[in-house]
């Protein structure tokens, strides 16, 4: 995709002092010929992300401090970062050595191996620090409150056998219950089955967003736009839903790569390919279903613009025969939450509005839950120097500009423009129907998806001026005289080093955004209204044998604090009371933000 990351070895032409040697005959050449086996290269990269993720992690265990107090949230901040320094800075001197000592061979699969590990260290990082966040009790982010309570309630059910949670997708409560099952004695332990599975899905996060990339990007920029993305939208109290959207964007532009190419494959390939896509996406509907709303309008239009219409009756029927196995199964798979979404969407209107509804809809550069803290829609977000805008948003909007302009040939930039386009119009669909509606109808979640747009036509923006640069300079050096003897204008090696250098620079970016993630969630008293209130929560909860968390608070004016005992029961849907709530809102503006008294008052 790009010459900033080559996968290509060195010409023979090439006269470095270190160029691979012939391949030695026995043992040697015999594992020279397995590395370079692609589906060997592909295994590694995989297990070593995943393995870096989880062994990060799994280091955090050990770290013993009291998450309760600031002073013991510092320390064990740093512990983390000093384990991801241990595990980190070899890779990255491996990586360097081979750029400037190794051959080229050999540098490739360090790359890839090592772009694979910073991914997994980055969330790695976060997991760890849910890990330190929720020392000493057993309950998830989040207690028995909000989401996560929902969540425990619709696993109940299921393991109440009573069927599927309404129109969420069953996926994830079905792994809470499962996990319950085979841990925790069933029912009355989904919540700590939730707590498991809220480490250990935020810890691959990285590796999975990273390793969807590599489906059409080399190694650098498949780490460039994962770790950003992943550090900015990661949720470790549902870390399946964003996750979700940034594997999403990725395999929507690899299927659509093999949707352009049908026409030239056999039968088979095609019904293989296609039964493959659509397992993937059936699956992925059951994890979290949101995004595919927000995908599908531009998906759709960008479908109809690739279709080989004028193909010939051969591509025309083999296209047909991919897009009618992807959506076929697809809809197989995802027909239990269809069934529910068709037969229950209309009943469940979404009326709960927050901060991210009370300000200027345009703005999609930022985010914040309902535990806003001290922010109101009048301090955020802040007006940037020009027209409102940042400094960042002006250097995004800029880059997305050379992305569009320069790199619109790539599938990826054309899927990721369409998806935005969508979402962007749907987005103000639905907020200019808010007050007559009174719906919010999630909404404000296109915020992610269009800024997670946005940073792949950056990245896409940057690979292609990259590569336009490396063009130019190799022409205007060849019309001059240059000859192609002579061997390229920019030298392999320089490129190899710079991108070396270059992962350093993402690695570091990896572990400080890593932090600064996770550190939102470290415990804070409920009345802070932030979203540390969540890991809070988790430690007011009795455990199993009726005895309070290890670090439970402890109130002045009591012995001990009374814990809140665990609460088992199946999910039931709340009453539509056929207004906004607007959450966050004190009861003397309810008038000035939602128009109407505060229904408590009214209720008196």
């Amino acid at each position: 995709m790009t010459n900033l990351a080559p996968e290509a070895v060195d010409s023979a032409a090439s006269t470095d002092r270190d160029s691979a040697p012939p391949p030695e005959a026995g043992a040697s050449a015999g594992g020279t010929a397995l590395l370079q086996r692609r589906s060997v290269q592909i295994t590694a990269e995989v297990v070593v992300s995943v393995a870096a993720a989880l062994l990060l992690t799994l280091l955090c265990t050990r770290i013993s401090v009291n998450p309760l107090n600031r002073i013991g949230q510092v320390s064990g901040l740093a512990k983390i970062q000093l384990f991801a320094a241990l595990l980190g800075l070899p890779v990255l001197a491996a990586l360097v050595y081979t750029a400037y000592r190794g051959a080229a061979l050999r540098h490739r699969l360090v790359q890839r191996l090592v772009c694979g590990a910073i991914a997994g260290l980055a969330t790695g990082v976060v997991a760890g620090g849910v890990v330190v966040a929720l020392r000493g009790t057993p309950w998830p982010l989040g207690g028995q409150e909000g989401d996560p309570s929902q969540l425990i309630h619709m696993a109940t059910s299921i393991l109440d056998d009573k069927g599927l949670p309404g129109v969420y997708p069953p996926l994830f409560p079905g792994l809470i219950a499962l996990w319950a099952k085979l841990n925790y004695g069933g029912i009355g332990g989904e919540g700590y089955a939730l707590h498991d599975l809220q480490i250990f899905f935020t810890a691959v996060a990285g590796p999975m967003s990273y390793l969807a990339w590599r489906l059409m990007l080399r190694p650098f920029w498949a780490l460039a736009v994962a770790v950003p993305s992943v550090l900015v939208f990661l949720d470790p109290i549902r870390p399946y839903s964003h996750v979700t959207m940034i594997v999403l964007v990725p395999l929507l532009a690899a299927c659509l790569r093999e949707l352009r190419r049908a026409g030239e494959l056999s039968v088979r390939s095609v019904l293989l390919r296609g039964a493959g896509f659509g397992a993937i996406f059936g699956v992925l509907f059951l994890y979290y279903s949101g995004w595919y709303l927000w995908s599908a309008p531009g998906i759709f239009v960008l479908t109809l613009f690739l279709f080989p219409w004028r193909g010939g009756g051969r591509a025309v029927r083999r296209t047909l025969l991919f897009v009618g196995t992807t959506v076929g199964l697809a809809g197989a798979i995802g027909s239990p939450l269809l069934y529910q979404i068709a037969k229950e969407g209309a009943t469940t209107p979404d009326r709960y509005a927050y901060i991210v509804n009370y300000v200027d809809p345009a703005y999609v550069l930022g985010w914040l839950s309902d535990r806003s803290g001290q922010e109101t829609y009048h301090t955020w977000p802040q007006a940037g120097e020009m027209a409102g805008q940042t400094g960042f948003a002006l250097l995004l909007v800029a880059a997305v500009g050379i992305g569009i302009g320069v790199g619109l040939r790539s599938l990826v930039v054309r899927v990721a423009a369409a998806v935005l386009v969508g979402a962007w119009l749907m987005r103000f669909y639905y907020a200019s129907h808010m007050a007559h509606d009174q719906m919010v109808q999630l909404y404000p979640r296109t915020t992610w998806i269009i800024m997670y747009c946005l940073i792949v036509l950056a990245v896409t923006g940057l690979m292609a001026a990259t590569d336009r640069g490396r063009g130019w300079a190799e022409r205007s050096f060849r019309s001059v005289g240059r000859t192609e003897a002579a061997g390229p204008v920019v030298p392999l090696r320089g490129t190899r080093q710079l991108a070396a250098g270059l992962v350093c620079a993402l690695a570091l970016f990896a572990t400080m955004g890593a932090s600064w993630s996770v550190d939102r969630y470290m415990p804070q008293d409920e009345k802070t209204n932030t979203m540390g209130i969540d890991a809070w929560r988790a430690h007011n909860i009795k455990k199993q044998d009726g005895s309070c968390p290890k670090f439970a608070p402890v109130k002045s004016e009591t012995p001990q604090r009374p814990c809140a005992d665990p609460i088992v029961k199946d999910w039931e849907p709340e009453q539509d009371k056929k207004s906004l709530h607007c959450a966050g809102v004190s009861t003397e503006d309810w008038p000035v933000v939602c128009g109407r008294i505060a229904p408590w008052v009214t209720q008196k």
